[in-house]
């Protein structure tokens, strides 16, 4: 295999990796992993620094020029994502929106639905979210009981959605509804773009462990659609769904670099004693962080060979559910690992004064099980790499 690479994408990264060192924010670069992202204050901070790479022709590098993006090519969306995560840039506030809504809407979209919708959505004059999972029904999202009926120009939605990332700050929402309730399960579906400003929608922040609320649960009483805004065919949503839920699998499949993780623990073990002595001394703790260190790079390895499958046109395949499995269960287990070397300091609040690190390592534990359950919990991912890639039983 052949890691190098080519004279154009290297240029590409050190023109980004320069715009990434003369902009990003120094405040951030100081403090930005203990702000509140839920906060209106802090959301907006974010979305200045959003609009910058907007404004600099770095939002949305991968989408087509003819919707607002740079025709990137996929190795190059791959070195962009490499660099925010080398440089710990701050997250963008329409992340719905691009990795999933647009390039949906792309497929699936009318020409007035284009128009109308996407050109907002790089800029993040309209944020977006995603209406699919319901209180009552985990993982299944084909499970759906919010309703929408037919009445003419219009539908009728009634229901809950739940985990609702970021519904607090958006304009808009996708939604999964039931529109046929005599169909089967998976037919019988609508895919709807809903105004959240409308009569009608209540949203209610879910306060997390961490004290955060970035998930929310939203209802939707007598709340008008309009027919313009059906995404797809009527009863014919699961086709549109399933097209948003391999972008999110796409998404989480391999970003995220685990090795800034399993470096920052090794800093942390410098800071702390074990044993008397400075705990990166330790046997042990050495042991410890080479076996996450080496998860880390099989991780990467496996996102590698998912980029080369796309690169070779073919379609998604196992590693995007590995890497989310994957991913989410060794930072998992780093947090836990962080917490033994802290001992007693664990338990200092986040951003407490006296806290090592400020406290972070304390959050990043508790934020860290709601990785293993986002975007389809790792059992369901168990399932579907055992049975649809190794061909296992079902159980």
């Amino acid at each position: 295999m052949d890691f190098k690479y080519s004279e154009e994408d290297e240029a590409f990264r050190h023109e980004f990796r320069a715009w990434l060192e003369a902009n990003m924010p120094r405040d951030w670069r100081d403090d930005g992993e203990l702000s509140d992202p839920d906060t209106k204050s802090e959301f907006e901070r974010r979305r200045g620094w959003h609009r910058k790479l907007y404004d600099a022709g770095w939002m949305c590098i991968h989408w087509p020029r003819e919707f607002g993006g740079r025709g990137a090519t996929l190795m190059q969306q791959f070195i962009y994502h490499q660099e925010l995560d080398r440089a710990k840039a701050p997250p963008v506030v329409n992340f719905q929106g691009i990795a999933r809504v647009g390039p949906t809407l792309m497929q699936w979209g009318t020409p007035e639905q284009k128009a109308r919708f996407i050109p907002k959505i790089p800029s993040a004059e309209e944020i977006w979210c995603q209406g699919l999972s319901e209180p009552n029904h985990g993982s299944d999202l084909a499970a759906v009981e919010t309703r929408a009926v037919d009445n003419g120009d219009h539908f009728v939605v009634n229901g809950s959605k739940v985990w609702t990332s970021n519904a607090h700050h958006a304009d808009f929402s996708t939604l999964l509804c039931r529109s046929d309730t005599t169909a089967p399960k998976h037919r019988g579906l609508s895919y709807l773009l809903v105004d959240l400003k409308s009569p009608g929608v209540t949203i209610r922040p879910l306060v997390q462990i961490t004290g955060e609320s970035g998930f929310n649960q939203v209802f939707f009483e007598d709340v008008a659609v309009p027919k313009a805004n059906l995404v797809g065919q009527q009863n014919q949503g699961w086709m549109v769904a399933i097209t948003n839920m391999m972008f999110e699998r796409t998404i989480h499949g391999g970003r995220t670099d685990m090795m800034v993780e399993v470096r920052q623990l090794g800093e942390l073990a410098k800071q702390v004693q074990y044993n008397g002595r400075p705990a990166i001394e330790d046997g042990y703790v050495r042991e410890r962080i080479a076996a996450f260190a080496c998860e880390a790079e099989g991780l990467k390895y496996t996102s590698l060979r998912q980029l080369t499958r796309q690169l070779r046109g073919l379609p998604p395949g196992p590693e995007g559910s590995v890497m989310k499995l994957g991913t989410t269960e060794l930072n998992l287990r780093i947090q836990k690992f962080a917490m033994e070397l802290l001992g007693p300091y664990s338990q200092f609040e986040y951003r407490a004064a006296k806290a090592i690190d400020r406290g972070k390592w304390s959050h990043r534990m508790l934020a860290a099980r709601r990785g293993t359950i986002a975007a389809g919990t790792n059992e369901i991912q168990h399932n579907i790499i055992g049975e649809r890639v190794l061909g296992l039983p079902k159980g």
